[in-house]
């Protein structure tokens, strides 16, 4: 397996120019919403979330503080892994984004336009659907191995 910080610049070195594009989009993606539900954490504490979603939504939006972060790494790591986990969880941001959002919006469909909040989420939820297969169709399915110290000592591959 190809570790460390060489074997990731190889693997994104690997990628045709369009999938490091899109790649880093996710990655862009997935951290400015680690940043976002630490800020809300810290801000609000665990119990932020509660004055607008209904408990099982709560658990979410706050396990995104740890699952946006890991699909920030296995994207940036170029693992097919985080390309499928991405997908999952921005699957279930915009639905629970939109849960608790649509009171607001039934009463205020301009609420939608609103730079921040439901629409970003929801575009960047559809780039991240819609990218995905392509997306797993370009990354390999398994790196590629490096050869052990001993073998490459011994001049075996």
């Amino acid at each position: 397996m190809t570790g460390g910080l060489r074997g990731t610049r190889e693997r994104w070195r690997a990628q045709p120019r369009w999938v490091r594009w899109v790649l880093a989009a996710h990655l862009t993606g997935f951290l400015e919403g680690t940043t976002a539900h630490a800020l809300d954490l810290v801000n609000g504490g665990i119990h932020v979330y509660a004055s607008f979603a209904p408990l099982p939504l709560q658990v979410y939006f706050v396990a995104l503080v740890v699952l946006d972060p890991l699909v920030a790494a296995l994207v940036a790591l170029v693992r097919p892994a985080g390309v499928r986990l991405g997908r999952a969880v921005m699957a279930l941001d915009v639905v629970a984004n939109w849960i608790v959002n649509w009171p607001q919006l039934r009463e205020d469909p301009a609420w939608l336009l609103r730079p921040v909040g439901l629409l970003p989420i929801t575009l960047f939820g559809a780039f991240v659907l819609a990218t995905s297969v392509p997306l797993l169709r370009a990354l390999p399915a398994r790196p590629p191995r490096r050869p052990s110290v001993l073998n490459r000592l011994a001049g075996r591959r």
